[in-house]
């Protein structure tokens, strides 16, 4: 077992990662506060894992809650399944709420633990590649409205976040694809060797060879870590996390939640924001072709849905959490592995892109 830690002075916290984390008991029970827990899971998860987690905590009061599983139930509507059984089952401000799942629970139930009697602790156990890579680590907590992805939301650090590589066997081809443009993400951002890595090394990670995949998702983790540690409520440094997301997260919302998986739809945006970088005159071709070579390799789609016009695209990236005084900002990349946030840009260079598409 690997062990990292988000460094957040009193709300620091430690990343388990390794194989067959799910059955060390302690890893979890260590994080609870009190006899009050409430397991939040998805139909596809729960008759999976949930049973492992539930004989770890045999001498707790436990309840759970399953939820439907896809990104379109994402929403303030499903959430109250959470708060009804809090309320129901009179848990306090001792509870302690543990997401285990993808990043739709890991978000969903973390703006529950945010949210219930003002702030609970709340544990995160991801289950995919996507989650455990990116959305569980940082504090990132929300739901999506139909006019924005994850608009809706608060920062809300979890307790520790427990990642057993062993749930990725039931992953399907396409949901572990969709983690992978995460990983590729973060070597965009800042991590040249780490791309090249990826270029060399993305046919073991498709086939989940163990120490591959178990240095990926290390990686990835401790680059975010080291970006949270420095910014954790995105103030500045935090936002290049956003690599391709302004982009993805219009296409997501407008081609209607759940036709495209998240990582998907990001895969899309980090290729629009390649050739943005290009038609600025930062980034070369080459560079380009590097980028969508690998998004390929990992069985990613790079092309833009056709029925998104370029008007409704625009009309969908001016509701992001980037988006300052009506400015639209996008994290661009001057090279592989050289990313900034900017708003620094001409808005018809940008209305071109999107009309080529």
């Amino acid at each position: 077992m690997n062990t990292l830690q988000v460094e957040l002075g009193t709300r620091s916290y430690p990343i388990y990662i390794g194989q067959n984390l799910l059955k060390q008991a302690d890893l979890i029970i260590s994080h609870i506060q009190s006899k009050q827990v409430l397991i939040v899971s998805n139909e596809t998860v729960a008759p999976l894992y949930l049973n492992k987690i539930l004989s770890s905590l045999e001498n707790f009061e436990t309840k759970s809650v399953i939820l439907p599983d896809g990104e379109q139930y994402k929403n303030l509507i499903v959430l109250n399944q959470i708060f009804d059984t809090l309320l129901r089952q009179h848990f306090n401000r001792q509870t302690t709420l543990i997401a285990l799942g993808g990043g739709v629970v890991g978000d969903m139930t973390g703006f529950a633990a945010a949210c219930y009697q003002r702030g609970v602790n709340f544990i995160q156990i991801p289950t995919t590649l996507l989650a455990q890579v990116d959305s569980s680590v940082g504090g990132k907590t929300g739901v999506n409205h139909s006019l924005g992805k994850n608009m809706i939301g608060a920062f809300h650090q979890p307790q520790n976040v427990l990642i057993d590589t062993d749930t990725l066997k039931t992953l399907d081809k396409r949901q572990f694809s969709a983690g992978l443009a995460e990983v590729i993400k973060y070597s965009l951002i800042n991590d040249l060797e780490f791309f090249e890595w990826l270029e060399a090394n993305m046919t073991a990670l498709l086939q989940q060879e163990p120490s591959a995949l178990s240095f990926a998702i290390i990686k990835s983790c401790q680059n975010k870590a080291n970006i949270v540690a420095e910014d954790e409520k995105e103030k500045g440094k935090r936002a290049l996390l956003n690599l391709g997301h302004t982009f993805g997260h219009a296409i997501e919302t407008g081609a209607g939640y759940g036709k495209y998986l998240h990582g998907e739809a990001i895969a899309i945006g980090i290729k629009l924001a390649a050739e943005f970088s290009v038609k600025l005159g930062w980034l070369d071709e080459n560079a380009v072709s590097r980028i969508v070579n690998l998004l390929k390799k990992a069985a990613l789609p790079t092309e833009m849905p056709k029925e998104l016009t370029a008007a409704k695209m625009l009309e969908l990236m001016q509701v992001d959490k980037k988006v300052v005084d009506g400015k639209i900002r996008l994290v661009l990349m001057q090279g592989l592995g050289k990313s900034i946030v900017t708003d620094q840009f001409d808005m018809r260079k940008l209305e071109d892109l999107l009309e080529e598409k």
